[in-house]
């Protein structure tokens, strides 16, 4: 959290940087606000300054109507310290809590309940409760501003157990019934037809068209398509397929998620997914912060200083592709994944329409596959196949919470996975923000200049750009 000066200044002058970092509270009106709110500034004494959404709220304050802090950018995940709270907020941020306890909570996450509590206090101001209600309330006062779902559907996809529960959740916070803050005819007609669009703030700046473009050279024929400026692919959630499309937002900052999937309930898990894939809580400002003190990175930060970590949808596809990249081009990974998709990918008749014909095989799909007839090698066959084997036994997760350690040690286990394979899934399939594949060759030529460095030596360099080394990797790739 910024200090209470830097919050003054941040407040008085509505500072955007700010927007998501902390939170205004006015103890004498019982509202928290945004940094960015255009209400009259309130007086100084009344002002109380809060770390997250979720730390007002467990106060006692109410989320303002005016502002609006589900608009705000970012989430908590991209600010905590540990490995321990980042996984605990991913777990959250997919529903852990909407219907799960605490302690199992904990126990997915490797600590006890009491020292999972505490440490949520010193790095968010809140206990893993308070972040829960909060997420589900202001992702279900999105839904209520922004589309036309019935109230029972948007009480569905925010993770509360019933429609009373959410009425009374929304009453306490706004005081006054959801059916009242819906106003708006825009609102209404937007989920009323088979698409459904939201809104994803980011903070500025944002490089879309890069990212764009990174997709688009790996885009695989008829489950993705790559433009300019926008993205779609087909997926499936609970056993049922659809697609989505992401595409920024003229004249704000954010970029609209449209969504073709017959059941609301998902909106919540896919909304995070989308997010962690296209990196909005990224916060470039704390990234140019520890760049800036590298002479390698320092002119590449001000150069691209909107600079995102390209995720991916599923990790088992991510993984597959890793693989078929393994020694070749972009290009013909991207032909090899093509083929895969097209011969064991399942037909998708609905999204013909917008190029989305195909979906990307499951495990189950490619686990006892005759991949060599495709053109690929036997040994990647065998590790392809192997990969789905591990997942279909549970001796490799792609679980967002888990530690990057963990991951690696369990990937590399596998037959023709090693260090560098491991790290690039992570990177992108898992959004590790610190990933870094450090025997990389054009890694390795970037840094050291006239002479590559070996390994160990980009290692020890990269210590200085914890806790982002995964972005250099990005900014020293595209520089290469």
């Amino acid at each position: 959290m910024p200090s209470p000066a830097a919050c003054e200044r941040a407040r008085l002058t509505r500072d955007r940087r700010f927007d998501g970092l902390f939170f205004t509270a006015v103890k004498s009106t019982g509202i928290y606000c945004r940094p960015v709110c255009p209400a009259p500034a309130p007086k100084p004494r009344n002002i109380v300054y809060y770390p997250s959404a979720a730390a007002a709220a467990a106060a006692g304050f109410r989320p303002c109507l005016r502002c609006r802090p589900e608009a705000a950018p970012g989430s908590p995940l991209h600010r905590a310290r540990s490995e321990l709270v980042a996984g605990a907020l991913r777990l959250i941020e997919q529903g852990a809590l909407d219907d799960g306890s605490l302690p199992a909570l904990a126990r997915r996450i490797g600590v006890g309940e009491r020292h999972l509590r505490r440490l949520f206090m010193d790095e968010l101001g809140a206990s893993p409760l308070d972040v829960a209600a909060t997420r589900r309330l202001l992702f279900a006062k999105q839904l209520v501003g922004e589309t036309g779902l019935p109230i029972t559907e948007i009480a569905q996809a925010a993770g509360y157990a019933s429609v009373r529960r959410f009425n009374a959740a929304f009453s306490a916070a706004y005081g006054k019934p959801p059916r009242e803050i819906r106003r708006t005819r825009a609102a209404l007609a937007n989920g009323a037809a088979d698409d459904l669009v939201l809104r994803l703030p980011f903070r500025a700046p944002y490089d879309f068209a890069h990212l764009a473009a990174f997709y688009a050279r790996r885009a695989i024929p008829g489950v993705e398509v790559a433009e300019a400026l926008a993205y779609r692919r087909s997926f499936i959630l609970d056993g049922v397929p659809g697609w989505f499309e992401v595409a920024p937002i003229a004249g704000d900052e954010a970029l609209g998620l449209r969504v073709h999937h017959p059941r609301s309930s998902t909106l919540g898990t896919l909304a995070a997914r989308v997010r962690r894939m296209f990196d909005v809580d990224a916060d470039p400002h704390a990234l140019a912060a520890v760049f800036r003190r590298s002479a390698l990175l320092a002119p590449l930060i001000r150069r691209w200083p909107g600079q995102r970590l390209p995720g991916a949808w599923d990790g088992f596809e991510l993984a597959v592709r890793a693989v078929l990249g393994q020694q070749v081009s972009v290009a013909a990974a991207r032909t090899l994944a093509a083929r895969v998709a097209a011969t064991h990918g399942a037909v998708y008749p609905a999204g013909e329409a917008v190029g989305l014909g195909r979906l990307f095989p499951t495990p189950q799909h490619l686990v006892e596959a005759d991949l060599e007839q495709l053109g690929i090698t036997r040994a990647r066959a065998a590790t392809i196949r192997g990969l789905a084997r591990a997942l279909l036994d549970g001796r490799v997760q792609f679980r967002a919470e888990q530690p990057l350690a963990a991951f690696e040690r369990d990937l590399v286990a596998l037959p023709g996975i090693g260090a560098w394979t491991a790290h690039y899934i992570a990177m992108r399939a898992l959004a590790q923000p610190d990933a870094f594949p450090a025997a990389d060759l054009i890694l390795r030529r970037a840094a050291g200049g006239d002479r590559p460095l070996s390994t160990r030596e980009l290692e020890q360099a990269s210590e200085a750009w914890r806790p982002w080394r995964a972005y250099a990797v990005m900014l020293l790739w595209r520089a290469s």
